[in-house]
């Protein structure tokens, strides 16, 4: 299909164009998409606003070309590019006025095809699918209506369930957990996972939006576990405390304030710097530093003496260690693009 693209493209641009939106909604229905990654994708594709709204299935979901959620109005606007999903009232649109392009009706098209699809899995009836994501979606869905929620926990065999937890995985993927179910987690685990997720608190099943919110903010808190990464691949939101205010505020675009700038400098000047100062971090002594390192305790002594003078402040009192906290935490928060939806 990638060679035949190519060709296309060489050939006539516009049809090669149509080929990889037709390619890229197939793809997106292959790997079981949810409603909202489908509009998505087209606000992408086109570049705008992008809205689909269903007053049967209490279906109301507007993304823009950043990514970011909002709700949509009723119906759309004369002049915008729309199209019906399925057979039913369904509507997807493009806000856009003016003249349309070609790419996006063939956008609109393809859409609303594979949303049909989508919505008739997950929003009418259907047999039991156990890990189907497009359920999970409308079950972590605060805009989906109870019912429609109600049909997806049943779907997803959780209709039982009192209290469950929703996690947020950097792949972009999402699983809910059972009480009784184990949850992904770094101590537990040998050798060390390399899973990377955020872990929402345990609430009752009509709560998942709000644990899935959190599970989001706790996943920009987590790091890749590499030297020049460190960090925990797995925090629980129960854990995460006042941290997740900065989650939820900080990001790319935030103003690095002057310790984060002294930790980049620092971390120029040798590759063990992170590491090291995610380990002094982390242990609640300098003992357990040194054994999380593998290191002896001289050792370790000397790279803080080195890496204090670096920064410009002690790593060894209370009020030093909890800037080196926050300097390191900030540092990870500016390298994660905010989430638009918490």
């Amino acid at each position: 299909m990638r060679e035949l693209t190519v060709r296309l493209d060489a050939l006539d641009p516009e049809a090669g164009a149509a080929l990889r939106v037709v390619t890229y909604f197939d793809d997106l229905l292959a790997h079981g998409a949810g409603i909202q990654s489908i509009v998505r994708g087209a606000a992408m594709l086109t570049a705008g606003p992008v809205a689909l709204v269903d007053h049967v299935r209490q279906v109301h979901i507007r993304v823009d070309a950043d990514g970011r959620t909002g709700r949509p109005a009723e119906s759309p606007d004369p002049r915008w590019p729309h199209i019906s999903v399925g057979s039913g009232d369904a509507v997807l649109w493009l806000e856009r006025s003016g003249s349309p392009r070609p790419i996006d009706a063939i956008v609109l098209e393809r859409a609303a095809a594979v949303a049909a699809t989508v919505l008739d899995r997950t929003r009418g009836s259907g047999r039991r699918r156990p890990h189907d994501p497009a359920s999970i979606e409308v079950l972590l869905d605060a805009e989906a209506a109870p019912d429609t929620r109600a049909m997806a926990a049943q779907r997803l065999g959780m209709a039982a369930w009192k209290r469950a937890r929703a996690a947020a995985f950097a792949d972009g993927g999402a699983r809910i957990y059972g009480e009784s179910e184990d949850v992904p987690s770094e101590r537990e685990s040998s050798p060390p996972s390399t899973v990377r997720a955020g872990i929402g608190p345990l609430v009752a099943v009509d709560d998942l939006p709000a644990s899935w919110a959190q599970a989001r903010l706790a996943l920009r808190l987590t790091a890749a576990g590499t030297p020049a990464d460190p960090g925990p691949r797995i925090v629980h939101a129960e854990e995460a405390g006042g941290l997740l205010v900065l989650a939820r505020t900080v990001g790319p675009g935030t103003p690095e304030i002057e310790d984060v700038a002294a930790l980049e400098r620092a971390a120029r000047t040798a590759p063990w710097i992170l590491a090291t100062l995610e380990a002094v971090s982390a242990s609640s002594s300098l003992r357990g530093a040194a054994t999380r390192l593998r290191l002896h305790h001289s050792t370790l002594q000397k790279r803080i003496t080195h890496a204090e003078r670096l920064l410009g402040w002690s790593l060894t009192d209370a009020h030093g260690g909890l800037r080196l906290q926050l300097a390191l935490v900030l540092r990870r928060l500016h390298r994660i693009p905010l989430d638009p939806c918490p």
